[in-house]
């Protein structure tokens, strides 16, 4: 049985995914690269797959599934030889998924506004209220961060999809260590694992170059 990704890598949500790949060793996985800049994902096959038509999706014989938490979650509930990346304990999962519609509610939105006016319409400049919607999803992720991790004194998965999204915004708007230093140890302490120099910063890398050549 082989699992397929389907993905785009200076996609955040695709790296989430990515990262957890490699936190759980995942090593029997094809991987087919969608390019949303040309509309691959618009394509029927494409969309008879995902009606969303949305990146990353995951195929695991005749099951489907998109949405970069899901798919993490499913990858863990599937493949994890314990529970530390998402505790089943009901208190400790309940603020894992908190932090996980976070992202989904603050974070992503926050990047995608500021991103695509620029990649996908042209802009040369990152819109001040775009901006200012980073900064908002900065300072709650700071206040979050009262423990070593996101969700408490051990990574989990909400650290693995929040930092796939934070390290795309600190490329448009980096974070100050003094006046997020939580936020920016957080960072720090994430960008050491190995999970993050594989699953993260290639992708992350293509996102900073697409970047420059759109405000270029």
């Amino acid at each position: 049985m082989v699992l397929t990704l389907y993905k785009l890598d200076p996609s955040s949500s695709v790296r989430a995914v990515l990262m957890t790949i490699e936190a759980l060793n995942i090593q029997d996985i094809e991987y087919i690269d969608v390019n949303l800049l040309t509309g691959e994902h618009l394509k029927d096959e494409y969309v008879q797959l995902n009606p969303q038509h949305t990146i990353p999706t995951l195929k695991d014989d005749d099951f489907v599934i998109w949405d970069s938490h899901a798919i993490s979650s499913y990858l863990v509930n599937k493949y994890a030889s314990d529970e530390s990346l998402y505790p089943g304990e009901i208190k400790m999962r309940a603020i894992i998924d908190q932090r996980l519609h976070f992202d989904s509610g603050i974070l992503f939105p926050a990047l995608r506004g500021a991103v695509e006016p620029v990649i996908y319409r042209g802009e040369k400049l990152f819109r001040p209220e775009n901006l200012d919607k980073i900064k908002s999803a900065y300072g709650f992720t700071n206040k979050f961060l009262t423990t070593p991790w996101l969700a408490g004194d051990q990574l989990t998965i909400a650290d693995i999809c929040c930092i796939a999204t934070v390290s795309s915004m600190n490329e448009i708007f980096p974070v100050a260590e003094d006046i997020y230093p939580n936020l920016a140890a957080w960072m720090a302490r994430c960008s050491e694992q190995h999970f993050y120099k594989k699953g993260n910063l290639p992708g992350l890398n293509i996102f900073r170059e697409l970047l420059k050549s759109k405000l270029s």
